[in-house]
């Protein structure tokens, strides 16, 4: 029985450690990323720690991000709507989606997830790694299922080899799909625009214009578009004209609570340049119309932003500020962010 027993305990320490030397050697194989927190970002959301990118990890997400094979017909991947060259939007008014259906919103860019609280106009997904499942099942987006993207890809010896590099095996599980991709969308930071050099003393200076701008800016906007990642992360209601789709009822639709009707998710001012149009379903084609509207005055409503309602529901702005303030969200946009 002592025999017995003894033999018993040197299969587990053999055993044990096996499953740690494979550990270590997937480890040293398939490093983690370093991710540069920018000074005065907030600190990353508490997933990435969960969830760490690594060398392969990223590159596998980066490869499903840009499949064409997630949608229904094959024509669709998260790259279509998240285009890299301008800023991960797609510069529609509404996402096109599978058979050219038009979605309910416009398309969000992705830049600074890793810092982020809540993700889709309506904060609907706090995890990122809960969002890829979204588009694949929407009718309007892809229109397919995981379980058949799945079969679609398994059957590539390239994913096999790179599911292997970055999990230790060959296996295509969903978790697995959903983890790498967020991974790759953790690395996806902007944070090198003028302004944030002009904050680090690299040299570079406001011009007159640019300078008035921020200072008009910190005034009448970082209310709201607050923080280094110009967004506070709130839920508001700015009064921006309505969606037409009796579908659209803003953050009410996540929580059902009246007072969050219409409201949205006050979007970053990063790379504003690049993502137009404007809104949440693309209402405003250019960064001037949405000043003139806030000037000219919002839409009343009860669960209207108290900033606006105390300023006679508009934000008066005379055209040499807005000039001003929009040279200084030209400052916010980083080149070296593009095509990424």
């Amino acid at each position: 029985m002592k025999k017995v027993i003894c033999v018993l305990g040197v299969l587990l320490i053999v055993l044990s450690c096996s499953k740690r030397d494979i550990n270590e050697s997937i480890k040293e194989d398939n490093p983690e990323i370093s991710l540069e927190i920018p000074a005065e970002f907030p600190a990353l959301n508490g997933s990435v720690a969960q969830n760490r990118p690594t060398k392969y990890g990223v590159e596998l997400g980066e490869k499903l991000f840009h499949e064409k094979r997630f949608s229904g017909n094959n024509t669709i991947s998260c790259a279509s709507c998240h285009n890299p060259n301008l800023a991960f939007s797609d510069g529609k008014q509404q996402a096109v989606g599978i058979y050219e259906r038009v979605g309910l919103r416009n398309t969000p860019a992705i830049q600074n997830m890793a810092f982020m609280k809540f993700y889709n106009w309506d904060g609907n997904i706090l995890q990122l790694e809960k969002q890829p499942l979204v588009p694949i099942i929407t009718h309007e987006e892809m229109n397919s299922s995981i379980l058949e993207v799945i079969g679609k890809i398994a059957v590539d010896t390239d994913y096999k080899k790179l599911f292997q590099k970055a999990f230790g095996d060959a296996s295509i599980t969903a978790d697995r799909i959903y983890r790498s991709i967020a991974q790759y969308e953790y690395t996806l930071i902007s944070a090198n625009s003028k302004y944030d050099r002009v904050k680090r003393n690299e040299g570079e200076r406001f011009t007159a214009e640019q300078e008035r701008g921020y200072t008009t800016f910190k005034s009448k906007c970082a209310s709201c578009h607050s923080t280094a990642l110009f967004t506070d992360q709130s839920f508001r209601n700015v009064g921006f004209p309505l969606n037409p789709n009796p579908e659209e009822v803003g953050r009410g639709r996540v929580t059902g609570r009246i007072e969050d009707q219409m409201a949205f998710r006050v979007p970053s001012l990063r790379n504003a340049m690049y993502t137009a149009p404007y809104g949440s379903f693309g209402q405003f084609p250019t960064l001037r119309s949405v000043l003139d509207y806030f000037d000219k005055g919002v839409l009343a409503a009860e669960n209207l932003d108290p900033i606006l309602k105390e300023n006679g529901n508009r934000i008066p702005l005379s055209e040499q500020e807005k000039q001003d303030i929009i040279a200084f969200i030209e400052t916010l946009s980083d080149p070296t962010f593009i095509g990424k």
